[in-house]
């Protein structure tokens, strides 16, 4: 454990700050299991996973409750305009070519070392944008970032942020910004281009022009403790000026075949496989499919052994399930 993790610590608990604590302690977990200390690794995750003990006589209040209170809310309904992922709900194991890894992990490393390069004249990448086809996994990344940073994922709801109202929705907007300004978040435009579309191609030159100029404003002026994600099926339908607003902007691609071959054997390691399986054939059967239908067709081959009583996947059960998801066309973009 080198000098400055130490530091973050007692830093941490001088503060009295949980936040920082959890995101230290899951640090030291995933550490140990890198270097291959998997019991040890298994034995600390027991302990972060027990409730945690009242204090002062008191239950601790819950952070997530904490959280909804101060939700940003809709000027006219008093409507959320966010909701806020759980940190249970946040699934964060990915499978990545190495140089997209290494995007992610850049991120990460820049937030945590945030008041190293503030002192430096540094400023950490904040705002990203995520693109790629359905399934691949960009709303994971977002997931993934919030969990490796210990910071809460708030997920804008275009539902409520959007308005018929003259000017409502570009003020809903700026609300969901001010709210990230206050607080440390992940701050989460899933599918941003459902209010990033470029102005050229809107035929709404009206409110959708003014919420599109709005959204590059708030970006440009963006400078919030936490992060910013944003993620989008169809880059090329995004307003050109809005990629010079992020910091880093780059695709997750469909998992090649070593991706497949880890997806697959990650899915179903709770459950025992039946050797040898030619993982070669299964892999390209499912070349060319997202991680999501990857994840499925892997999830789908187990439910098929524990239901046929031997609880062991073997190669026609990969096969079946590959097989059923081709005939209801999932098995290349869908997820």
């Amino acid at each position: 454990m080198n000098a400055d993790f130490i530091k973050r610590v007692v830093r941490a608990i001088n503060d009295g700050s949980q936040g920082d604590l959890d995101q230290l302690a899951h640090k030291i977990v995933e550490a140990e299991r890198r270097t291959g200390h998997n019991k040890l690794a298994d034995q600390l995750q027991v302990i972060l996973n027990r409730p945690r003990s009242a204090k002062n006589g008191r239950s601790a209040p819950a952070e997530n409750e904490q959280h909804l209170k101060e939700l940003p809310l809709s000027k006219r309904y008093g409507e959320s305009l966010a909701t806020l992922i759980p940190r249970d709900e946040l699934e964060h194991h990915m499978v990545l070519p190495t140089a997209t890894e290494e995007r992610f992990a850049r991120i990460e490393r820049e937030y945590a070392a945030r008041e190293r390069l503030g002192a430096y004249g540094l400023r950490p990448r904040k705002t990203v944008l995520l693109y790629g086809p359905p399934g691949c996994g960009k709303s994971l990344g977002a997931k993934r970032l919030a969990w490796n940073t210990g910071l809460p994922l708030m997920k804008v709801r275009f539902d409520a942020l959007i308005s018929s109202y003259f000017g409502e929705s570009a003020s809903n907007l700026r609300s969901i910004f001010v709210s990230a300004q206050v607080r440390h978040c992940v701050l989460l435009l899933d599918e941003c281009d459902f209010i990033a579309r470029s102005r050229n191609n809107s035929r709404d030159i009206g409110e959708a022009s003014r919420i599109v100029n709005s959204l590059l404003q708030l970006m440009e002026e963006y400078d919030a403790p936490g992060l910013l994600v944003a993620t989008t099926n169809i880059e090329s339908s995004l307003d050109q000026a809005l990629f010079r607003r992020f910091d880093d902007v780059f695709q997750i691609p469909v998992p090649g075949p070593g991706e497949i071959e880890k997806l697959l054997r990650l899915t179903l390691s709770a459950i025992q496989t039946e050797e040898p399986i030619n993982w070669k054939q299964i892999v390209e059967h499912l070349s060319g499919a997202s991680a999501a239908t990857v994840v499925k067709a892997a999830q789908d081959a187990a439910k098929a052994a524990v239901l046929s009583g031997k609880r062991i996947v073997t190669e026609p059960h990969l096969e079946h399930a590959i097989a059923d998801l081709q005939k209801s066309g999932n098995a290349t973009h869908k997820g």
